[in-house]
């Protein structure tokens, strides 16, 4: 018989935590195990062999059985919900890998279960397809002004109308898992490649069109293969698939003279068909020497051409356009040196880069190898697109889990919810803890947005609120009482007490801090104004002489005494509400930070002041709040704080503001 292989990967936070020691059973159709494996630090399982069909049988439309043989998996953890993918198919030859995604489990509550199902890829299925669309998608009366690339991309897991949960996804694992779930990985690679670039233009075309979010959806595509194109969360993706993605997905077909990205619609040509693209005709084609551009314009209009967008949204550094190597310098070399540190402390498997900052040596070699292995992608030691993308997401991943757990620390958020009822149009302290919450719960429960810590019960909060409401079986009216607060707690606490601490490894600590310079910042400059020396400066970052250029990141030694932390600026964000959020002051942060005015950007990196830099921080009392229970909560005694604040009696006021001692 023939052998296909699969390999797991447990992990957490958007892959910004890996899961080590969790218990995976590979067990066959009749429930056998198989293989009883553990995963290792970076959350990985050994790649096993699996016996299936021979693969000859996946390449020919006429085969009226199942050409692949299938297993189901079962991961389990301490302290996290257990996660059952059944019906996975193993293809003679090709290699898969599961992600694990697994979910903390929530505090005073037994361990549940997920269950995902994978099944026959959508090629096996009967039934039309003909979704809805034109060649530029003038129907929906809305375009966007240029094709860009939505990262993430959200997901709609049913039929339009259907109140389904959303998902947010890189659109490179969009498109890799739509490709694992359409077609069959063993076909040849010009028709690999075909489907590949109609799945990337048809989203794309979705997108650009804004053919749902101009009908008042909040997503940008659905599963339903009824409407779109087929996507399983949580299911396996196969390495042939994988690695063609890599190379192309920035790329999509259009018509000659056109800038919107062509209607790309597709069938599977036997028990369905249509006027688009016909998956197993791709075969025939591909076979018959054809490459992927003309089996496009085989069924598409003989003007169809490839072109590429290098618009990504939400990515801290374009690609620079052309791949790092050895040998490469510069500023982007800097960049992925320094992403690279960072995501070691959460993946400490990757190799320590000892090269000189901005240069491309073999250690950074050896570091972005290891990097490209742990992540499926080609361990050539190259920094090309989908690396460089790769590396960007996943520290953005990283740096946003610490900043998420300094914010924690700071709001002070306790055992007990605030009794208010918050609604649409709520304002204040207990809305920032919500928008909080909603945020650290987010970065575990893929179907839950992220929202905009401003304070304000805006529109993006009350879908956030609805889809928590609907994970976790409560009624989704969007308004927070008693019991959403109850949820929202237990799930939070059960994230603290859950979710293992990556440890900060020797480039962490207080040793250092990333500083972005601007213009007019020299060496003598940043020493002084951070209390440091330019040797060490230069030192640290491995300088020769006193040049800097603007946009250049370096690491600044920290003064021990001083206590601070890094934090990204975020849409909506503004010194004063910075200021309230972590019991500072305007003039505390432009003082730390060099600042001249109180203008912000996107992706700015501040140095925050943590409250055992000062003798105290500011607490807004919520409903609820008594001397007790703060003093309690923030390890102080009632005293302390009636002395601090001139306090006579033990009554506190919704609103008022205290000073808590550090």
């Amino acid at each position: 018989m023939a052998i296909g292989y699969l390999t797991m990967q447990a992990r957490t936070a958007h892959e910004a935590l890996p899961l080590s020691g969790v218990q995976v059973s590979v067990l066959d159709d009749e429930q056998n195990r198989i293989y009883e494996l553990t995963t290792d630090a970076n959350g990985e399982t050994r790649r096993v062999p699996l016996e299936t069909m021979d693969r000859r049988f996946s390449q020919n439309p006429n085969f009226t059985g199942t050409p692949y043989v299938t297993y189901n998996v079962l991961a389990q953890a301490e302290g996290f919900d257990s996660v059952v993918v059944s019906d996975i198919p193993i293809f003679d030859g090709e290699s898969a890998y599961l992600p694990l995604v697994l979910v903390p489990m929530q505090g005073r509550q037994d361990r549940m279960q997920t269950e995902i199902e994978v099944g026959a890829p959508a090629v096996a299925m009967e039934g039309a397809r003909e979704p809805e669309g034109g060649p530029t998608g003038e129907e929906s009366g809305q375009v966007l002004r240029q094709v860009v690339i939505p990262n993430p991309i959200t997901v709609h897991l049913g039929a339009p109308n259907t109140a389904a949960s959303n998902v947010q996804v890189p659109f490179i694992d969009y498109v890799k898992n739509v490709a694992s779930s359409e077609i069959y990985p063993t076909w040849p690679q010009a028709s690999l490649r075909a489907n590949i670039y109609a799945i990337i233009t048809f989203a794309l075309n979705r997108v650009y069109t804004e053919w749902y979010r101009a009908k008042g959806y909040n997503f940008d595509i659905t599963n339903s293969t009824a409407y779109d194109q087929f996507f399983i969360y949580g299911r396996p993706i196969y390495d042939s698939i994988s690695r063609i993605t890599d190379q192309i997905f920035n790329e999509y077909v259009r018509r000659q003279g056109q800038q919107a990205p062509y209607f790309t619609s597709f069938c599977n040509g036997t028990t369905a068909t249509c006027s688009g693209l016909s998956q197993w005709g791709t075969v025939t084609l591909a076979n018959q020497g054809y490459t992927p551009i003309r089996i496009l314009r085989y069924y598409y209009p003989d003007d169809v051409e490839i072109v590429q967008t290098n618009i990504m949204t939400n990515m801290l550094d374009s690609y620079p356009g052309t791949p790092l190597r050895v040998g490469s310098t510069g500023l982007d070399v800097q960049t992925i040196q320094n992403y690279l540190k960072r995501i070691r402390q959460n993946y400490p498997a990757i190799p320590a880069i000892t090269d000189p900052s901005g240069t491309f040596g073999d250690s950074t070699r050896a570091a972005v190898a290891k990097f490209q292995s742990i992540f499926g992608l080609s361990p050539d030691g190259i920094v090309g697109k989908a690396t460089w993308y790769k590396l960007s997401s996943l520290y953005t991943a990283v740096t946003r889990l610490a900043e998420l757990n300094s914010e924690g620390t700071n709001l002070g958020i306790g055992t007990v919810p605030p009794a208010a009822v918050l609604r649409t149009g709520s304002r204040g302290q207990d809305v920032i803890t919500l928008q909080y919450l909603l945020d650290v719960i987010s970065e575990y429960y893929p179907d839950i947005p992220a929202v905009t810590q401003d304070g304000i019960f805006g529109e993006g909060t009350k879908q956030a609120v609805i889809a928590f409401q609907r994970r976790m079986g409560l009624v989704d009216d969007g308004v927070v009482g008693p019991a959403t607060w109850n949820a929202l707690y237990r799930t939070y606490q059960g994230i603290e007490q859950n979710v293992p601490t990556p440890d900060p490894g020797p480039d962490t600590g207080g040793g250092s801090f990333a500083y972005t310079v601007r213009a007019g910042d020299t060496l003598w400059l940043l020493a002084n104004r951070f209390g440091t020396t330019v040797d060490a400066i230069k030192r640290l970052n491995g300088l020769t002489d006193d040049n800097l250029q603007v946009g250049q990141v370096l690491r600044i030694p920290s003064n021990q005494s001083d206590s601070s932390f890094a934090y990204t600026v975020r849409a909506g964000d503004t010194l004063w509400l910075l200021a309230n959020r972590f019991g500072t002051s305007v003039d505390a942060i432009k003082r730390l930070n060099g600042l001249t005015d109180d203008n912000l950007q996107i992706g700015q990196v501040l140095r925050i002041p943590s409250e055992q830099s000062a003798s105290s921080f500011a607490y807004t009392v919520r409903a609820g709040d008594t001397l007790w229970l703060l003093a309690n909560r923030f390890g102080t005694t009632v005293e302390s704080i009636k002395r601090l604040n001139g306090l006579s009696g033990d009554n506190l006021q919704t609103g008022q503001v205290l000073q808590i001692p550090a």
